[in-house]
């Protein structure tokens, strides 16, 4: 079964359409009515039908087949994916990996020096990082290299002020990977739910689906810069409390996947009073930390911390409060999304749920160690009066500015088309427009079947070759229609293709 293109049908691959479209008769042990149910109600909307179908654009146009298509190039908008969209790795960070990967290069050091750009700190790091894994081909502690759990430690530190214990922290395949552990081990039942923002990130939902466990949704205050509200946490929670369900998490993503919001001190220590109330886990999803173009980060362990040494805490409500927190090798100005690396630190947990988790990652055996080696690059990188800083300046900072300008160029776009309305982009790499879509629209969508955000981001594909991912599916209010769309590809060219098409769109069904 093809796809439907603007020039006709878009053929897909056997292999998909064999397992997305099969109806033949059973003829073998496993078939759609007989898998994990759970897998099939789990929704993930990043990599969905648009995704498919923008690589299926890109194919034609790779083949020499794209000359009909009104667009000559696939811009992956719908993805938090920096290097697919030219984001250059750090080359200290690349550097070190390939010694890592090939350690006779470390033979090599007066060549690769002379010839390669290679400075000195590069065989230092490689080799500390050696001592400590060995090879990266080895399996390491389930928990992770303790060399590399001490530098996290070190980072957190100085981030925030406070001592972090390398005990309390575990390397992970990408910050999916930790949540994934935490949630396998908090959801005990059907009946355990986890407050999750909406909009959210589809990681939360789809896991608490796999689990068959609930998601208890809470809505961000898209008025006020896509902030918490409290108050709509709480009612959620009660809500969920009084149709019998054992809510134990509360998940925060700051910065905001998809909003791009960046969360005050005020909305932290809100959240954590009232984690500390009901006594809720708190998750906090910070791998867009350095992704800040407005204000400052805070993170949620010195949000704690801050509490656990204040006044309020006279009668000792903050001292046992969970929090695990996470932060990823895949974003930021980092960027390496395919070698999954990334930690989460735990505090305030009981020791015998610890050692559970502790068995529960040892079954995965470990992280990818060369993922572990970028962890500890990232939380140590060059620092001043290195011979590698220079050059890791320059990069960091150059891909920051280009972040932020290319964030602000979509702002200015968006403020000056009929019917969108956003908030600025205080961090991570994403915007999360509000759409009002002329009525003939979203008519023209339910005769196809499809919600009016689905709609528009599938004629946007089809006309641009832009891929963004429609509103639902990440969760939006009754009654709104959003995208979101990255900021990550390069130039702003195609800025101009998104305007051009909704013009031309909201003409159409005006």
């Amino acid at each position: 079964m093809p796809l439907a293109g603007p020039n006709g049908a878009l053929p897909l691959p056997s292999f998909m359409e064999k397992r997305l479209f099969s109806t033949t008769p059973q003829v073998r042990s496993l078939n759609i009515n007989n898998i994990n149910p759970h897998v099939k109600t789990a929704k993930y909307a990043v990599r969905g039908e648009l995704a498919i179908k923008s690589e299926q654009y890109k194919s034609q146009i790779a083949s020499g087949k794209g000359g009909d298509l009104p667009f000559d190039s696939v811009i992956a908008a719908n993805i938090g994916n920096p290097q697919q969209l030219d984001q250059k790795p750090l080359t200290f960070f690349r550097q070190v990996t390939s010694l890592l990967e090939n350690p006779a290069l470390l033979e090599c050091q007066e060549v690769l020096e002379k010839e390669a750009g290679y400075q000195s700190d590069v065989f230092d790091r490689a080799r500390t990082l050696l001592k400590d894994v060995k090879s990266v081909g080895a399996y390491s502690q389930s928990q992770g290299a303790p060399g590399i759990r001490q530098s996290v430690a070190d980072f957190i530190q100085r981030r925030d002020g406070y001592p972090a214990d390398k005990e309390s922290i575990y390397l992970c395949a990408g910050a999916s990977s930790g949540v994934n552990a935490l949630m396998n081990v908090i959801c005990a039942s059907p009946n355990t739910g986890v407050l999750v923002p909406i909009p959210q990130y589809p990681l939360y939902t789809a896991t608490l689906a796999l689990l068959n466990a609930k998601c208890v949704p809470y809505y961000l205050n898209e008025e006020n810069n896509w902030g918490t509200d409290l108050g709509g946490i709480r009612s959620a929670l009660k809500k969920a409390q009084g149709e019998g369900i054992d809510v134990r998490a509360v998940v925060v993503i700051n910065p905001g996947n998809p909003t791009g919001g960046s969360l005050p001190e005020q909305d932290i220590n809100g959240i954590l009073q009232m984690a500390a109330e009901e006594k809720l886990v708190v998750l906090a999803d910070e791998v867009y930390q350095t992704n800040v173009f407005e204000g400052k980060f805070h993170s949620f362990k010195k949000g704690l911390r801050d509490l656990q040494k204040s006044a309020e805490n006279k009668d000792g409500k903050f001292d046992d409060l969970e929090l695990a927190s996470l932060h990823s090798i895949s974003k930021g100005m980092v960027g390496e999304c395919g070698h999954r690396g990334g930690y989460y630190e735990m505090v305030g947990f009981d020791p015998e749920v610890v050692a559970q988790i502790y068995k529960f990652v040892s079954i995965m055996l470990c992280p990818p160690v060369i993922g572990q080696c970028l962890v500890e690059t990232m939380v140590n990188p060059p620092r001043e009066g290195s011979p590698s800083y220079p050059l890791y300046r320059q990069e960091y900072d150059g891909i920051f500015s280009s972040l932020r300008s290319r964030a602000q160029a979509l702002y200015t776009a968006f403020q000056s088309m009929e019917g969108v309305s956003c908030q600025s982009p205080a961090g991570s790499m994403y915007l999360f427009p509000t759409i009002r879509l002329p009525a003939k629209a979203v008519a023209k969508a339910k005769e196809m079947g499809k919600g009016g955000d689905e709609y528009y981001c599938l004629r946007l594909l089809d006309r641009t070759g832009i891929c963004i991912v429609p509103g639902s599916g990440f969760g939006q209010r009754e009654g709104t229609l959003h995208f979101r769309t990255t900021f990550l590809a390069p130039g702003t060219e195609w800025v101009g293709r998104i305007t051009e098409f909704h013009r031309e769109f909201m003409e159409e069904f005006r």
